[in-house]
């Protein structure tokens, strides 16, 4: 085959976080550029205005800032500093970057910051290597997730190992630097969200591991999840999260101003080894070198494969990512499965009954411990109710007719969890949660006739800019509202006007105005970072970056055939294969034992696994290990028939003309219109990206 069978965005990240890593962490040559916190970025750019200060203002004083407790419980336990806040990736570039926030640990607010975000901002500044009580630690600041050690019988225990290779390493070192220098001997893998598990050749010594001398201890369906998770829209997920991650606007008070779980996400060498052990019954007890544990599987909650774990003999609750320092993403901006709200608080709901009501720490893969019974349950009852409250009200609110086009105006949280720091939306904000529990049950229609068949934003807003009397009517009501602070207002009628004429400069910039204002107000990390970036890009057009190379070695080979053959569906552009066929193809790899009925017919491929055709017009018969080469782009179907490698009956020319339809995404596709093509002449990006294999999760 000609042409590659799979693009670089196939894998497309482990749960979606790819992008992040690649274009907000990483500088070729290790070179820091950092931008002056007083000065916005962007020459363009504004500070907040009057009305955004007002707002934020409001903020400050009404919000529980008295509530010192998390700062206490993020400084106890400290042990040691970082060696250093900045991590060199083994490719000679950042891997990881946390110094360059240390704007938000100023003491003054700043006024482009939400004081909500700042604060969360300021805790997660707050790194190191802490105790959370006797023979458990961790390490906090290396990466968007902690890295936690326990001591076992024979050496250390390692629940998830973060996301790069280099940073789980240094996490490593500076364990065994300060407190003891002890093997790994097992790696437990709280969940399929690959800044838990990337990093995990960081700590696994290879030869260990293959001498049975390792564990790796993973949830069901773990690498079914790890794999697949947002593989099939990919592409489309990482160039959103240009947008929720705001992976290209400057670590500034002006732009990117930390993430919420933590600042960002490392960009170094990403893995995925495959457990030895898989937890597969809801309760499971066993010990891990000489450590007695009881696992909790939570199928569904803020993975699709997910685990708590409690340590009796320790009273320790480990929650994953079930529980911390926020409400979690019900829906995730980039694009996910819409997750269940109520089936997540009753997971949270057992683990209190079954531990938190004798546990003494609770700790997690984001944020810091919380100490105490009282506390653990306080935190505990919060968030189970946080999250059956928004799953309970939004549908109470729907059967009355709230729509999904209303509801985020309409559900709010009850007062009591308002003042409760673990239960603001630093990851899922209420504003896109409760859409996201209509959409769960009810779907994207608000009901309304009109909207059921809409017309495409580029065809309905001419009319609107018609209607409206036109460009300069519309530019000059729009910075009416935009002085008088009434942003949602302006956005309305300039979005339909830079819809209508792309080339309006003048309106994208007013536009951009406005977006910024609404940024700067939010407290969502992932709604800041959203109307940022979309101000940015109208600004100077979608900026330039290197295209990831997503497909190592590792992830290749946890992919199913299956899903490589269906993404092979997906790249197909069906209009090219209207005159094809219908074709019949068997594929065989026999050192695995799998064979496949593939069809292309109706300008669809399509693939059953476990049959074959009696009589294909196409047999290819390859070894998997031969075929992850193909699935990688690294050799192709022709060259692999020529030099045998693989054996072929029947046409051979259907591999070039399937190759003919297949579609290579490209990260860098239009969102808002008249962005297309190269930033302007201002780098806004300060780092620059030159590495193999980079990975990232998601959350």
């Amino acid at each position: 085959m000609n042409n590659k069978l799979i693009a670089s965005a196939l894998v497309a990240g482990a749960a979606g976080l790819l992008t992040v890593a690649v274009f907000a962490a990483g500088g070729a040559g290790g070179e820091i550029q950092k931008v002056d916190p007083s000065v916005h970025f962007h020459p363009k750019g504004k500070p907040p205005s009057e009305h955004t200060l007002k707002i934020l203002n409001e903020a400050r004083e009404t919000m529980p800032f008295d509530d010192t407790r998390d700062f206490d419980e993020a400084r106890k336990g400290f042990i040691a500093p970082l060696n250093s806040k900045i991590v060199m990736a083994d490719a000679g570039h950042v891997a990881w970057d946390v110094e360059r926030y240390e704007f938000l640990a100023a003491e003054e607010g700043w006024p482009s910051i939400h004081p909500s975000t700042q604060r969360q901002g300021h805790l997660n500044q707050i790194t190191g290597l802490h105790e959370v009580t006797d023979g458990i630690y961790q390490v906090r600041g290396l990466d968007l997730a902690n890295i936690t050690f326990v001591r076992g019988a024979e050496g250390w225990i390692v629940f998830d190992p973060l996301t790069a290779l280099e940073t789980a390493r240094a996490g490593l070192e500076l364990i065994n630097q300060v407190i003891e220098d002890l093997p790994v001997t097992a790696v437990i893998l709280s969940h399929s969200h690959g800044d838990h598990f990337g990093g995990i050749r960081g700590v696994v010594d290879p030869e260990r591991l293959a001498a049975g001398q390792v564990e790796i201890i993973a949830p069901r369906a773990f690498m079914q999840h790890a794999v697949s998770e947002n593989v099939y829209a990919g592409n489309a997920m990482n160039r959103r999260l240009f947008y929720q991650y705001g992976v290209l606007l400057p670590a500034s008070p002006f732009g990117h101003a930390g993430q919420g779980l933590m600042q960002n996400v490392a960009a170094g060498n990403f893995g995925l080894l495959p457990p030895t052990r898989i937890v597969d019954e809801y309760l499971e007890e066993f010990e891990v070198d000489g450590v007695r544990m009881i696992f909790q599987n939570t199928p569904g909650t803020e993975a699709p494969s997910e685990m708590n774990t409690y340590l009796p003999d320790k009273k320790a609750l480990w929650m994953a990512e079930n529980v911390t320092s926020t409400i979690h993403n019900i829906y995730t901006l980039r694009g996910a499965q819409v997750r269940d709200a109520l089936g997540w608080s009753k997971f949270i709901s057992r683990a209190l009954y079954l531990f938190g009501q004798e546990a003494e720490v609770m700790f997690a893969s984001h944020h810091w411990p919380r100490w105490g019974n009282d506390r653990i349950q306080e935190v505990l009852k919060g968030q189970r109710d946080a999250y059956a409250h928004l799953n309970n009200q939004v549908l109470h609110y729907a059967n009355q007719g709230v729509t999904i086009s209303q509801i985020h105006n309409v559900y709010r949280v009850p007062k009591s969890l308002e003042n409760s720091w673990y239960a603001r939306g630093y990851h899922g904000s209420p504003e896109h949660n409760s859409r996201a529990v209509i959409n769960r049950f009810l779907g994207y229609w608000d009901a309304n006739p009109t909207t059921l068949i809409p017309l495409s934003p580029e065809d309905s807003a001419p009319l609107y800019v018609e209607m409206m009397g036109g460009s300069d009517a519309i530019i000059e009501r729009g910075r009416e509202l935009h002085d008088e602070g009434k942003y949602f207002y302006a956005q309305e009628i300039l979005d339909k006007l830079v819809w209508a004429e792309p080339d309006n400069q003048e309106a994208k910039d007013l536009l951009a105005d406005v977006w910024e204002q609404i940024g700067y107000q939010q407290e969502n990390p992932g709604l800041r970072n959203s109307f940022l970036a979309g101000a940015f890009e109208l600004r100077s057009g979608i900026p330039a970056g290197e295209s990831p190379d997503t497909s190592g070695p590792d992830m290749i080979g946890a992919m199913s055939t299956e899903l490589f053959l269906d993404f092979i569906g997906i790249r197909m552009d069906s209009k090219q294969a209207e005159d094809l066929g219908p074709y019949t193809i068997n594929l065989i790899t026999p050192d695995n034992g799998e064979k496949f009925a593939v069809e292309l017919s109706n300008a669809t491929f399509t693939n059953v696994e476990g049959f074959l055709h009696d009589d294909p017009d196409l047999a290819i018969t390859i070894d998997r290990s031969d075929l992850e080469n193909i699935m990688m782009g690294v050799k192709s179907f022709a060259a692999s028939i020529e030099d045998g490698t693989a054996q072929a009956e029947g046409n051979v020319d259907i591999l070039a003309e399937i190759a003919e339809t297949l579609v290579t995404f490209e990260i860098g596709f239009e969102i808002l219109p008249g962005t297309a093509g190269p930033a302007g002449e201002v780098d806004l990006n300060p780092y620059e990206f030159e590495s193999d294999d980079i990975w990232v999760s998601g959350e």
